[in-house]
């Protein structure tokens, strides 16, 4: 019998937004083909968007696993915010190009209304991925400082408790 793992919300979160972000490739490609060679530029950037969203999904959720030395937690913040900018920028172009719902039965139209509303749905995603992101970079670096405190001259780090200098009397010209 195989053994479950309990899966993070981060992991959660990865796998849902590469769900939400191949239903936005099939939905904006569709559009694309529909409108032909004519196609917007905006429905060709969503396509981008899907694309690329696919590309840093496998960079976050394979390469911490499989290639743990070239993940790097800056590289992680920069693709998440540059990705939720993208989605965020091209959400609203489409839906603007979109517009309100007055499709009757013109397929192409409900086709492009779907991609719209997806296209926040991901974007929602990599919103919630960033935040979570930079909640664990901002522990992570006030872990890394709390426990000790850097001592420029051994190039390491002196336990926290080590003696600490004197706090300064009170200098502010009011007081």
């Amino acid at each position: 019998m195989m053994q479950q793992l309990p899966l993070s919300i981060v992991q959660i979160l990865l796998i849902v937004a590469a769900v939400l972000s191949f239903i936005e490739l099939a939905l904006t490609a569709a559009a694309a083909d529909g409108f032909g060679p004519f196609s917007h530029h905006t429905v060709n950037f969503m396509v981008f968007n899907s694309v690329w969203s696919l590309l840093v999904i496998a960079y976050l959720g394979l390469t911490p696993i499989f290639f743990a030395q070239l993940f790097h937690q800056f590289a992680s913040l920069a693709l998440l915010g540059v990705t939720t900018i993208f989605w965020f920028a091209g959400s609203i172009a489409y839906a603007s190009l979109v517009g309100p719902a007055r499709c009757g039965g013109f397929n192409l139209c409900r086709v492009a209304q779907a991609g719209a509303a997806f296209g926040f749905f991901v974007w929602l995603a990599f919103t919630a991925l960033l935040v979570l992101d930079i909640i664990d970079f901002v522990r992570s670096r006030n872990s890394a400082t709390s426990p000790a405190v850097a001592h420029p001259q051994m190039g390491s780090a002196a336990p926290a408790s080590a003696e600490a200098p004197p706090a300064p009397a009170n200098t502010y010209p009011g007081a």
